[in-house]
């Protein structure tokens, strides 16, 4: 079993570095928790300083546990009259053989259109980086037909990592119960090869929308959020529609991931923290044997002057 375990971390990794490999952003199912990752655009949406954190692992009855963890703070510049943010990524695969790390700078102006809609737009501009540990790795000439893995092999590593300068842009369209936005990352579809080659990380595009409907009138403390998001990078796409209910100080939601999984949620709001659990249930061909995947995200939410006149938050989730 160890054998086979080995024999798929060396396929996995072979495909992942491959120089034709058209690769995947690594993703949160919490997709509002840390909203500048999803679209830069939501830089300083919330007016106030705010901290966001975020921590994913993903199928963790698998070989070789992919786990996220993502990092921001964002808020609202009265003498740019915009948004300023900043964004740490780090993806690990395979306990760290493979790592993915993505850091950027985000300015997003926001613009009133009138009493109650607003818009925002916002560049992006940062680093990417993939990078492999080649003393992980274990290679086909290297198998003994009755000890195994034992013999030197006789692969020559690529390079060890490889970084570009990595440019996104974002818009979104708020009013006091609705938004709708869209993003394009890596927009010079730079080279991430580690072996010598051409290896173009495709341009990722997503469109988001939701709102949130009162319930029990105006100035109640109950909402319904039904949200709808698409992406694509490469030959990907993915659809997914998902609900949040909050009341008071608790959230749940329910996200269904095109064929994939649905993804359950809870969060709870205390005062300035936030803080929030989700899990998804695999329904693919995977199955729950991957025992799915955990996230966890926390947040802070400073107080602060608001500026004249006054600019309207963006009635999107925090979760």
């Amino acid at each position: 079993m160890k054998t086979f375990y080995k024999l798929s971390l060396i396929l996995a990794c072979t495909f992942a570095i491959g120089m034709q490999l058209h690769a995947q952003d690594p993703e949160f199912s919490q997709f509002y928790a840390n909203q500048i990752y999803l679209n830069p655009a939501l830089a300083g949406n919330s007016i106030c300083p705010r901290v966001s954190a975020g921590y994913r692992m993903q199928w963790p009855n698998i070989y070789g546990t992919y786990s996220t963890v993502g990092v921001s703070v964002d808020r609202y510049a009265h003498s740019l009259k915009g948004g300023v943010g900043l964004m740490v990524m780090q993806d690990r695969a395979a306990q760290g053989t493979l790592n993915t790390t993505g850091i950027g700078a985000i300015y997003a102006p926001h613009i009133k259109l009138g009493p109650r809609v607003s818009i925002s737009f916002a560049i992006q501009a940062g680093w990417w980086q993939k990078a492999v540990n080649w003393g992980k790795l274990t290679f086909g000439d290297q198998i003994d037909p009755t000890n195994g893995f034992v013999n030197a092999t006789q692969e020559t590593p690529g390079v060890a990592a490889h970084g570009n300068f990595d440019l996104a842009a974002g818009m979104v369209l708020t009013s006091d119960h609705f938004f709708i936005g869209g993003a394009v990352h890596h927009i010079f579809e730079q080279n991430e090869s580690l072996l010598h080659g051409t290896s173009p990380l495709p341009r990722k595009y997503t469109v988001h929308a939701g709102g949130n409907i009162p319930i029990g009138g105006k100035y109640s403390n109950t909402f319904v959020s039904p949200n709808i998001m698409y992406r694509q990078q490469g030959d990907f796409q993915q659809l997914n529609l998902g609900v949040y209910f909050k009341k008071q100080n608790i959230v749940g939601g329910l996200w269904y991931r095109g064929r994939d999984s649905f993804i359950m949620l809870l969060g709870l709001e205390a005062g300035a923290f936030r803080i929030g659990y989700s899990y998804d249930v695999t329904i693919s061909k995977l199955t729950n044997e991957t025992a799915g995947a955990h996230e966890i995200s926390l947040g802070y939410q400073f107080t602060c002057k608001k500026p004249k006149p006054k600019y309207r938050p963006v009635v999107c989730p925090s979760f």
